[in-house]
């Protein structure tokens, strides 16, 4: 989940301005978050407030809750135009197929406890408002490789495993995906078909965390949720120096943070790599 926080804060000062380059200073007082932090610290939220009773039958109602109490509090977030009406106005799916389904999703790959329960949550937790088959697929790679890294995957086995959700990621790169990729105006690049497989491959290129996020940056388009979306993986895959975390939290406000701090508590651990 830190990855996911600290892709949309690194890119926030990017956002629509088609950066083209890995060289940036990495965060500064410009730097801020999103919707997309408060989203993926939204649905954590709820996993912590609902700690054994996620099975439930109205826990998907208890996402929503959680969702709308983490974001109506901040009105000015950059949301997208349909999801500012979810949030503050009727809080019902709408057949998305945006990129917001998976910039959210980190915290189910750091509690499932099977491939299962990864199809199961992100499904569940996505249709809320991005009901667009796009958008539970896109939703449910993201949180797939967050499993598998997080479990000790390697990254053939990860990639294999992603290639599978979008094969033609195989004959991708992000020096490739660079030169042609661009804010359109089909909104092709707010889309999970259009950003999803995009962040995977600037994960799986990664050589840390910070590499992905700057890979992810550097294609030129949604920067903060692009980002976002690749540093959620490579978070599991790579982890995050605590100084580099710390630094990251204090862009939070206080109550952000202790969800943060109370999602560390209930998830699970990440399997060291030798």
């Amino acid at each position: 989940m830190l990855g996911a926080i600290m892709g949309d804060i690194a890119g926030s000062r990017f956002e629509w301005k088609e950066w083209k380059s890995k060289e940036f200073v990495f965060l500064t007082d410009r730097n801020h978050f999103t919707d997309d932090s408060l989203m993926t610290l939204a649905i954590a939220r709820a996993f912590v407030l609902h700690k054994n009773k996620w099975r439930e039958a109205d826990f998907q109602q208890k996402v929503i809750d959680s969702m709308l109490y983490i974001g109506r509090a901040f009105p000015r977030a950059s949301w997208g135009a349909h999801f500012y009406k979810w949030l503050f106005e009727k809080a019902e799916p709408y057949q998305s197929w945006g990129n917001g389904a998976a910039m959210r999703i980190s915290s189910i790959g750091w509690i499932a406890e099977s491939e299962e329960d990864v199809k199961y949550f992100s499904k569940l937790v996505t249709e809320v408002s991005h009901n667009h088959p796009e958008g539970i697929k896109g939703a449910e790679a993201v949180a797939m490789a967050i499993y598998l890294a997080r479990n000790g995957a390697d990254m053939t086995t990860v990639r294999n495993r992603m290639i599978e959700y979008y094969p033609h990621i195989a004959a991708m790169t992000v020096d490739s995906i660079r030169p042609g990729y661009c804010i359109d105006d089909q909104g092709g690049f707010i889309s999970c078909q259009g950003s999803v497989p995009e962040a995977i491959v600037c994960f799986l290129e990664a050589t840390s965390t910070e590499d992905a996020i700057r890979n992810a940056i550097s294609l030129g388009g949604d920067a903060d949720t692009q980002a976002a979306i690749a540093g959620s993986m490579a978070e599991a895959y790579f982890g995050v120096p605590v100084e580099l975390e710390d630094r990251v939290l204090t862009y939070l406000t206080d109550e952000l943070r202790s969800v943060y701090y109370s999602f560390d508590l209930i998830k699970k651990p990440r399997r060291q790599r030798a």
